[in-house]
Order: structure tokens, then sequence, then C-alpha cells
């Protein structure tokens, strides 16, 4: 799979802290097989909903260290659907999606794209989290 989004390795993201963190918890549905991606993307789509797909890999050290943040956002969002995809268990999957570097954030309306980020900023995934939150209610 793709190179994890290496942040760290210049210092901007201190991985000491993140050894034990899990990836999903809360809102946040871990994916670890085709059908279930397949059943998350269909739910979402007959109600309406946004899907944030991260995807991640349990060794990626940026991927831990955005991952409480991820966790939180979601919880603060629950009319969104988060997801997250280890792409080490769906690396099918996660080629099909052109996965590159970890993480990666797609946000989906209707199975299409919408919005992406690659990479652990925590203030920009906010941010466009905020933005699909406002879609969400301008289109209700």
């Amino acid at each position: 799979m793709g190179s994890c989004w290496t942040k760290y390795l210049t210092g901007e993201i201190d991985d000491h802290d993140h050894h034990n963190v899990e990836l999903a918890s809360g809102n946040v549905h871990l994916i670890t097989t085709i059908e279930s991606w397949e059943t998350k993307l269909s739910e979402a789509n007959s109600d309406g909903k946004i899907v944030v797909a991260n995807f991640s890999a349990l060794w990626c050290n940026p991927c831990k260290s955005i991952a409480p943040t991820y966790i939180e956002i979601a919880d603060k969002h629950p009319s969104i659907l988060f997801l997250t995809v280890d792409v080490d268990e769906l690396t099918e999957l996660s080629t099909s999606w052109g996965i590159n570097a970890t993480p990666t954030f797609f946000f989906l309306k209707e199975g299409r794209t919408i919005d992406k980020l690659v990479g652990a900023n925590k203030e920009e995934l906010q941010k466009k989290a905020a933005a699909v939150t406002d879609l969400t209610i301008k289109s209700q």
C-alpha cells in the first residue's frame, strides 16, 4: 500500500503519545470487508447522509495522531456517517480509490466525492467536516 504520510519525520507530529490509539470508536465505524463498505454506503445513500471515509493504517503514525480528532469530529456530527478503512485489510478497495498515502479522507455524497484531504491536518479536517455539515443542513 502507499506510503504513510510522514509529517512526523520532520518533527511536526510527535508520535510518542499515540502508540495505543484506536482508529475507530463512537460514531466511527471500522470497515474490514467490501461487503460492510458497500452496506454502509448504501445505507448512507438511502438516508441522504454524507460519508467521511478515512483510509488509514494501524502502523501509520500520522493516522494514529489524528484518530482522536477524527473520533471527536464524528461524535460532534451524528448526521454524517464516519468510516475508517484499514488499507492493509482492504488493499483492493484502497487501490480502487487511488490511495497513495495515509491518512486520506474522502467526503462523499450519494457515492460521489465532494471533497478530499490527504494527510493528518487536524484544522483542515475540522474545517472540511464543518463545511459538509453545512451542506447537509442546507439540503434538508
